[in-house]
């Protein structure tokens, strides 16, 4: 069975960098105590909108460490480790671990397309690694393939610490075809631009994603709509969402998450370069969609972050 402590909304953070390569703390501390307010269920550091991928080693230790620091219990953090190579990934768990992670969530990000084989074995060795609940993640747009369910058994049958899955496919057949072969021995999470009224109703879990910073209370309204069953009010929440779905599909996820928090009042500064920021045709685009939402705007701090 899953561990019922993992459910419900849980952001993937962004990754707040100085233009000297400094994780900035005070802006990140700043977004999660509004996020852990607003009433998230938990929080995933180096998700997609955390730009892991723009990084080093140095970085993302410091964006977890500061993630656990400013939740300080009172939501489970999962930190993203992901990586090529098994060794590396499970390096970056058990460090993660150390730090007080709650659980990871792990993704493969290979070079050349892995086998069935190779995915089940760098799962299997990067979760017993260490002695957390593990998220398989998995988005076909992203990493060019979608982890098939003859390799989900074969991760399953040798770890029993993998407990959930987010997929990130928006493939509903795909969706109950796990949900009919794994039923509660894999808990699923939606993305929230990918239909997750669908997800929660075929027994998801929850929904993890980086909008989730922008509209965090929105998504928990919509969540807790599913589970008691007001399925016309989730679904009419789900497409008045659909406007900033858009505008994710549109323009570049970690671009877009990082623009808005700006206009919020989170100083969470630029993307990673080489990836560019929204320009200012886009940002009053994404600003005004924002405002329609009714996001809710940062309360001022005294250090000004």
């Amino acid at each position: 069975m899953t561990n019922p402590s993992i459910h419900g909304v849980i952001p993937y953070l962004v990754s707040p960098v100085g233009p000297d390569g400094r994780v900035l703390e005070a802006p990140l501390r700043h977004l999660i105590d509004a996020l852990v307010e607003a009433g998230v269920h938990g929080l995933t550091p180096l998700g997609s909108s955390g730009e892991f991928a723009y990084l080093d080693a140095e970085q993302r230790e410091a964006v977890v460490a500061a993630s656990i620091a400013a939740a300080a219990g009172r939501v489970p953090v999962l930190p993203g480790v992901a990586a090529a190579a098994t060794f590396d990934a499970a390096q970056q768990a058990r460090r993660y671990a150390d730090l007080g992670a709650d659980g990871l969530v792990v993704t493969m990000t290979p070079y050349f397309p892995p086998t069935s084989d190779a995915l089940v074995r760098f799962f299997v060795d990067v979760a017993a690694a260490v002695d957390l609940p593990i998220v398989i993640y998995t988005n076909p747009q992203f990493q060019g393939y979608a982890i098939p369910p003859e390799a989900i058994e074969g991760i399953l049958a040798e770890a029993p610490n993998v407990r959930y899955l987010k997929d990130a496919s928006g493939n509903t057949a795909r969706l109950q075809t796990l949900r009919r072969l794994f039923g509660d021995r894999l808990g699923l999470f939606a993305a929230s631009a990918h239909l997750p009224v669908s997800v929660l109703q075929l027994g998801g879990l929850g929904i993890m994603s980086g909008p989730a910073c922008l509209l965090p209370r929105p998504l928990i309204e919509l969540y807790e709509h599913v589970r008691a069953g007001r399925t016309a009010e989730a679904l009419a929440l789900q497409a008045s969402l659909s406007a900033l779905n858009d505008l994710f599909l549109r323009f570049q996820l970690a671009s877009c998450v990082k623009a808005g928090l700006e206009h919020l009042g989170y100083a969470v500064g630029d993307p990673i370069a080489p990836q560019a920021p929204l320009s200012a045709a886009q940002r009053a685009e994404l600003a005004a969609v924002l405002d329609r939402l009714g996001a809710v705007r940062a309360r001022p701090t005294p250090d000004g972050a």
